[in-house]
């Protein structure tokens, strides 16, 4: 669900409850059919007295706007997945170092590295860690030295 899709639920659900208090309901009841504590029903209901139930609608997305459009991380979704190297950089592995100095080479926004990670978290990227294994690691050869090789160096009691 989408940001503009949750603050419409949570008004629907604050309108609700505010009809049902304007109703007698109790605040313990109204708690009980929305589905929230009964201190998120107490402050609706102060806020309901004070300005009816225009004072329950939703004051719209807050904050900051996000510094990076869809179309902008949709971009950068397409250079994330060409790799590093495409980028420029000796091997393969992306760092948020890394992807700051793309977003700010190609956007022209400088972010700090938090704010990489939340953008990178938004788009479902999530930390990834290379194996720790030799490229030119041959499997059979170490199962053959365990088998065969291994039981012979080892110690016995």
């Amino acid at each position: 669900m989408g940001n503009k899709e949750q603050l419409k639920s949570l008004e629907r659900q604050r309108l609700k409850a505010g009809r049902l208090l304007l109703k007698g309901v109790s605040q313990a009841e109204v708690a009980r059919r929305v589905g929230v504590a009964r201190s998120t029903v107490c402050g609706w209901a102060q806020r309901l007295e004070q300005g009816g139930l225009d004072a329950l609608r939703s004051r719209g997305l807050r904050g900051r706007p996000a510094s990076l459009g869809d179309s902008d991380r949709k971009q950068l979704r397409q250079l994330l997945l060409a790799g590093a190297m495409a980028e420029g950089f000796p091997t393969e592995v992306w760092t948020l170092p890394r992807v700051r100095t793309v977003v700010t080479r190609h956007f022209g926004v400088t972010l700090s590295e938090p704010q990489i990670w939340r953008v990178l978290r938004a788009m479902d990227f999530s930390p990834q860690r290379p194996a720790r294994r030799a490229r030119q690691r041959d499997d059979l050869a170490v199962e053959a030295w365990k088998k065969e090789i291994w039981p012979r160096l080892k110690k016995t009691p």
